[in-house]
């Protein structure tokens, strides 16, 4: 489904009970869509049969909590790409190394929330917002461990993750997440390493509903800043001799990002509302028996007297008959009418950058402390509580949609290093409050329409006057047996920069934007999802003023032997004037015949300022496998897929910053019309998923990049692992 639903907290648990016993007829019109209840399992054995297997998983929109429904991850199809920093369909430019920072080359996928801090917002791959969270509520203990591997103990890639969900009772629930990567890196010096533990717990009854989470994330990144010279991978036999990936020298050594992260985030809302009867189907409904029926019951003596007594005879029957409708009486569900909402979310962040080993000339500006070793910090602190009031929808046959008025308040906390008048290192600190008020229209329940408008402005504080209107909408039509979906979203947003565009402090990087403008971001766009033809459309279109960026600046000066060039670096934030306009269309087409199968994605897009911002004008994805299975039990899929982009200046990438920019037109280059191929094999035996991939079987000479002088992988093989245990 395209939109938000609130429609989860107006169901209640017994609705809950229906989706967890696989009830489509609930699941589709909650969700509208198909909802897995058994982490991928194919068939029970006898002893199985006593475990109960089935549960239901849900996300939550961030602000006032409405419950998403939302589908577990357990097909075996393209599992082999579930562990790629490039993404499922290699839509993602990124360093090379597993969970390094990435920036999508599709813009439309582009995630522009206006983060304050934006240093986690390249780690996607790994870091989880609470809106991205899986929530479950299961029959029966599970756990899914799984693991991911390549490469050796001197380059190799490891991915640990567990996660645990149990239900207290029927209306509450625990669980928790453990992630763990660990990248070598197959070029030097950018080994990196993230943790993530999420705890999390729910409560959810007929009036009082609640949502608790917590997650810890650390985020370590070694900078080489890329390879010194490209000619190693785009004409390695100029040099003579073969090399291998680490021993090709890197820009930078002994230097790291680091980024902690810890968010407690709360929900929780209280519901007024009514009882109203179940309505039974006309062929459950219980008749009232006929008085001659009712009198029967009642012994030969009392029915004779009471017979003979016309009044008593009145009074009698009236008393049965109101006996046998309490005692014959449905079930009422409860339907909420009213609902007090309150959001709370807290941020605690670090941002650290290390360099112990500098090279001379690498940096323009020096600003304080040694110039060859770099130990920068800034810390940021945020807490946001939001009240919401909605008056919920379907409460009677009148209440069509659902409507919420809400207001939210947010203080912000940063401290950034500064300089004294003595040339002294301090700290500097900066405070920010804001005022905002909004309210959303959603119709969520039923089978044809649904929509859901927003917006929210910010009466004062730092932002005033930031707002943003956000309106999605989908129509629903059968044909033939599949429903066609047309679906539409546009939005107005603008944005007040977010703080680390405005102000940031470091030994080399040093800005205070004081007069930034708004940016003013316009998108409409609209998606065809045609399930006959396994064919689905998106084309969109966005308009940005004062488009607000990251860009590095080459300063040029003379080596020592006078004979080449050299540049050092700075990183400065700009804003382009005039408007900035994107045009994109994304083609999904699948064709199946027998066992055969091929799936292909076509993005093209086209902006109207390529040197700020920068988009390949043609992106795709192929993939083609055979799907088969082995003694009726054991389902293999074996397939190779490709991706490839045209060329393009594609985004620099600034170590001092963890950032990707622009890159300055004095050096730039372009990266693409490279293909990138992979081999699998997928086999999913009942709770077991595994995988085996050979990666970039290709790796030849060429322009094997996804960020400027940042190397594509060399061959290697992969190996994954998913099972889960129900007890």
């Amino acid at each position: 489904m395209l939109i938000s639903s609130s429609t989860w907290a107006q169901l209640g648990m017994d609705n809950m009970s229906n989706l967890m016993n696989g009830d489509e007829q609930h699941g589709h019109m909650i969700g509208g869509g198909t909802n897995h209840f058994s982490w991928g399992r194919d068939t029970t054995s006898k002893s199985e049969e006593d475990i109960p297997i089935g549960m239901f998983v849900w996300k939550l929109e961030e602000r006032l909590g409405n419950i998403i429904p939302a589908e577990i991850d357990t097909m075996p199809h393209h599992y082999q790409n579930t562990n790629l920093t490039s993404g499922f369909n290699g839509q993602y430019n990124h360093l090379g190394n597993l969970g390094s920072p990435r920036l999508s080359r599709l813009f439309m996928d582009r995630n522009f929330t206006n983060d304050q801090f934006l240093f986690v917002q390249p780690y996607d791959f790994f870091y989880t917002t609470p809106n991205n969270f899986l929530f479950t509520n299961t029959k029966s203990p599970i756990t899914n461990l799984s693991y991911h591997s390549c490469g050796s103990q001197e380059n190799g890639e490891d991915r640990v993750r567990a996660y645990f969900a149990t239900n207290i009772n029927k209306k509450a629930g625990i669980g928790f997440k453990f992630d763990y990567v660990y990248g070598r890196g197959y070029y030097i010096n950018q080994a990196n390493s993230c943790f993530n533990g999420s705890l999390y717990g729910y409560y959810l009854g007929e009036r009082y509903n609640m949502h608790a989470w917590f997650s810890s994330n650390h985020m370590k990144m070694g900078e080489n800043g890329g390879i010194e010279d490209d000619t190693y991978i785009t004409d390695p036999e100029s040099f003579g001799q073969t090399f291998t990936s680490r021993d090709i020298p890197t820009v930078l050594s002994e230097t790291w990002n680091r980024n902690d992260d810890q968010t407690y985030y709360l929900t929780q809302r209280y519901n007024w509302g009514l009882y109203r009867e179940m309505e039974d189907p006309d062929s459950l409904k219980i008749e009232i028996p006929s008085d001659e029926e009712l009198l029967k019951g009642l012994g030969d003596s009392l029915r004779t007297a009471v017979m003979a007594d016309s009044i008593r005879l009145h009074h009698t029957v009236d008393s049965l008959r109101e006996k046998f409708i309490a005692e014959n009486e449905g079930e009422k569900e409860f339907v909420p009418v009213t609902s007090l909402i309150h959001t709370v979310k807290i941020r605690n962040l670090r941002h650290s950058n290390y360099a112990y080993d500098v090279p001379e000339n690498y940096y323009t500006n020096h600003y304080y402390g040694n110039p060859d070793m770099v130990k920068d910090r800034s810390h940021a602190f945020s807490a946001k509580n939001t009240i919401g009031l909605a008056l919920r929808e379907g409460f009677n046959k009148w209440a069509k949609a659902g409507l919420t008025a809400f207001a939210s308040h947010e203080y912000r906390h940063f401290t950034l290093p500064g300089v004294d008048n003595l040339g002294l290192n301090t700290r500097e600190v900066y405070r920010e409050n804001n005022l905002s008020v909004g309210g959303e229209l959603s119709k969520t329940m039923g089978s044809m329409i649904h929509y859901n408008a927003n917006g929210e402005i910010v009466v004062s504080g730092e932002d005033a006057g930031q707002f943003e209107l956000d309106g999605k909408a989908d129509l629903n039509l059968k044909l033939f047996k599949d429903t066609v979906q047309l679906a539409v979203h546009a939005y107005v947003k603008n944005l007040n920069p977010s703080f680390y565009y405005r102000h940031y402090h470091s030994q080399h990087t040093w800005w205070d934007n004081t007069n930034l403008d708004k940016e003013l971001r316009t998108r409409i766009e609209g998606t065809l999802d045609i399930p006959q033809t396994k064919s689905r459309l998106r084309v969109g279109v966005e308009n940005v003023s004062n488009y607000t960026y990251f860009a590095t600046e080459k300063t040029p000066y003379s080596l020592e032997d006078n004979t080449k060039t050299g540049y050092s670096n700075n990183i400065a934030v700009r804003q382009a004037s005039g408007n900035t306009q994107i045009f994109s269309a994304i083609l999904n087409q699948n064709f199946k015949y027998g066992i055969l199968h091929w799936d292909n994605e076509i993005a093209y897009q086209k902006t109207s300022n390529g040197d700020v911002l920068p988009l390949p004008d043609l992106s795709v994805y192929s993939n083609l496998y055979l799907i088969f299975r082995i003694a009726k039990v054991l389902r293999v899929e074996l397939g190779a897929d490709v991706r490839y982009f045209t060329e393009y200046y594609a985004p620099d990438y600034a170590p001092s910053i963890g950032q990707f920019t622009t890159q300055d037109s004095k050096t730039r280059i372009k990266i693409g019309n490279y293909p990138v191929c992979n081999v699998y094999a997928n086999l999913h035996l009942k709770h077991c998923r595994l995988y085996a991939a050979v990666n970039h079987v290709n790796a030849s000479s060429g322009n094997a990049f996804l960020a400027p002088h940042y190397p594509i992988n060399p061959l290697n093989f992969n190996f994954g692992l998913s099972w889960n245990f129900f007890n």
